[in-house]
């Protein structure tokens, strides 16, 4: 007995559309993680990619917070466009440069308020527990960020 695999005609389309679809938002959503990994190297004293790259732990837990919460906001925006591809592309690209924004000024007004040396703290070549602190509150506001999207 020979049975044959039976697809809908609109299968290979919609197939398509998909990868395109998934190509799209990795090339946005890693381009506002560059983005935003470079704010906050910018706006931080010392050199973060010198520093995650020599592994010096405290500027690693601060960067991966970061990144994770921009990968949140991101997710959510495209979660939120319902499938309209232009939409979530647009809304992904314009919440998550808001997200940036607010990541930078809160982490300065946080070093402000806890008078943190976050210069000092990141460039240290031992843990710091007030490094939790610091990705906690990047990981917060990208929480806040992407709820609010919703």
């Amino acid at each position: 007995m020979i049975s044959e695999l039976a697809l809908d005609p609109g299968f290979g389309s919609a197939i398509g559309r998909g990868i395109g679809a998934i190509a799209l938002y990795a090339v946005v959503g890693l381009a506002l993680m560059v983005f935003g990994f470079y704010a906050i190297d910018w706006t931080t004293p010392g050199k973060l990619s010198t520093l995650v790259r020599t592994g010096a732990p405290n500027a690693v837990i601060v960067t991966a917070a970061g990144l994770v919460s921009m990968a949140l906001i991101v997710v959510v925006a495209i979660y939120s466009s319902e499938g309209k591809l232009d939409e979530g592309l647009l809304s992904a690209l314009i919440y998550g440069l808001v997200g940036i924004v607010v990541q930078v000024l809160a982490v300065r007004l946080l070093e402000w308020v806890t008078r943190l040396d976050i210069g000092s703290l990141i460039e240290s070549e031992r843990f710091a527990p007030a490094s939790a602190v610091v990705a906690s509150a990047h990981f917060a506001l990208g929480l806040v960020v992407a709820v609010a999207i919703s």
